[in-house]
C-alpha cells in the first residue's frame, strides 16, 4: 500500500497549530523496515494493532507472543505469529486484506516503532505489507517490566456495551497510558500511544472522554486522521492483570485555548464520543510492573 507523504489532514493540523511549512506532512518516513529495526521487532512480546471492521468502526487491539513472534521477513514484509483474543473485534477482521497500523512498544526501554500498511490472515497470524515505517520519540512512555506470563489463564468472554460502567470509568480515570487507532480511506490505518500521569484522561460522561494533547513530534498523524475522518478506537490495558478495555467511536480536536487551560501542559484537547465498548478479561497473558513514570509527563490538575 503506497501511503502519501503529504497527508492533507496532517498539513491542516500543522497549519492550524502554526508548525511546519507548506507540504511538510510526514515526508521522512519510507515503506522499508530499516535493518536496524529488525532486532527490536524480534524482541517484542506485545504489539498494538489498529484497523477498521467491516462496518467501518475503528478498533485498537493487542497481540502477544514470545520473543520472535513478530518477524521481519524482508524490507517490506512483517509476519505476526498471533492474533487478538477471541471476542476481540479484530480477531477475525483480517480474513480479507485491510489497512492496519502496528505499534511495537517496549516499556522496558521506553522505545517504540510504528508501521502502517495492509495485512491479511496467514494461518494463526497475520502477514503485513508495510507502506510506512518510522521510529517515535520516548515522550510520555511509562517504564514497565514483565513480571509474569500467565499462559494458562484463557481470555474471558467479551463483555460489550454502548457506554462505560462505573468500574470501567474508574479504570480510565486511573490510567497513565492508552492507545488510539485512526484511519482514512486514502492514508490507511495508524495506531499510536498516549501517556501522562494518572488522571490525564477525563471521563466527562458515560459516553465521553477528554484528554490533553501534549507537545510531540509535530507530525500529527493521529490528529491529521481525525481531522479528515473522526472514526477512531481506544485501547486501555490493565497492565497488572492483562485485561483489555476497547472503545470505538469518534474523536474531534478542541482548539479552544480555554479548554487546553484546564490541563497543565496541553496544547489542545481531544474529545472522544463512545459508540461501543468491549471488555475482555485476561486478553493478554503479560503482567507488568510499573517502575517509573515518564519524566516528560506534565502534572494533572
Amino acid at each position: 500500500m503506497a501511503l502519501r507523504a503529504e497527508h492533507p489532514g496532517e498539513q491542516a493540523v500543522q497549519q492550524r497549530a502554526q508548525e511546519g511549512g507548506p507540504g511538510w506532512g510526514s515526508p521522512m518516513f519510507g515503506p522499508e523496515i530499516p535493518h536496524g529495526f529488525h532486532p527490536f521487532i524480534r524482541a517484542q512480546q506485545m504489539l498494538i494493532v489498529g484497523a477498521a471492521d467491516d462496518a467501518g468502526a475503528v478498533w485498537s487491539s493487542i497481540v502477544t507472543g514470545p520473543p520472535g513472534f513478530a518477524q521481519p521477513v524482508d524490507g517490506r514484509t512483517l509476519d505476526i505469529h498471533g492474533l487478538p483474543a477471541p471476542g476481540d473485534p479484530l480477531h477475525d477482521a483480517f480474513e480479507v486484506e485491510r489497512a492496519i497500523g502496528v505499534l511495537a512498544l517496549h516499556p522496558q526501554t521506553q522505545r517504540r516503532i510504528r508501521a502502517n500498511g495492509v495485512a491479511t490472515r496467514d494461518g494463526d497470524g497475520l502477514r503485513m505489507a508495510t507502506g510506512q515505517v518510522f521510529g517515535n520519540c520516548p515522550k510520555y512512555l511509562q517504564k514497565r517490566v514483565i513480571t509474569e506470563s500467565a499462559d494458562a489463564t484463557p481470555p474471558g468472554e467479551a463483555r460489550t456495551g454502548k457506554e462505560l460502567s462505573d468500574v470501567q470509568r474508574r479504570w480510565i480515570e486511573q490510567a497513565d497510558t492508552f492507545f488510539i487507532a485512526s484511519q482514512t480511506a486514502e492514508d490507511g490505518a495508524d495506531v499510536s500511544h498516549r501517556g501522562g500521569m494518572p488522571g490525564f484522561v477525563t471521563v466527562a460522561g458515560p459516553r465521553t472522554l477528554r484528554w490533553p494533547d501534549y507537545t510531540g513530534n509535530q507530525f500529527y498523524m493521529t490528529l491529521g486522521n481525525l481531522h479528515l475522518a473522526p472514526a477512531s478506537g481506544l485501547l486501555f490495558l490493565d497492565w497488572e492483570r492483562g485485561h483489555t478495555l476497547q472503545l470505538t467511536g469518534t474523536g474531534r480536536i478542541d482548539w479552544d485555548p480555554r479548554s487546553a487551560a484546564a490541563y497543565p501542559g496541553a496544547l489542545r484537547v481531544v474529545e472522544f464520543d463512545i459508540d461501543g465498548v468491549v471488555q475482555i478479561d485476561n486478553a493478554s497473558p503479560l503482567q507488568w510492573e510499573l517502575l517509573d513514570y515518564s519524566r516528560f509527563n506534565p502534572p494533572v490538575a
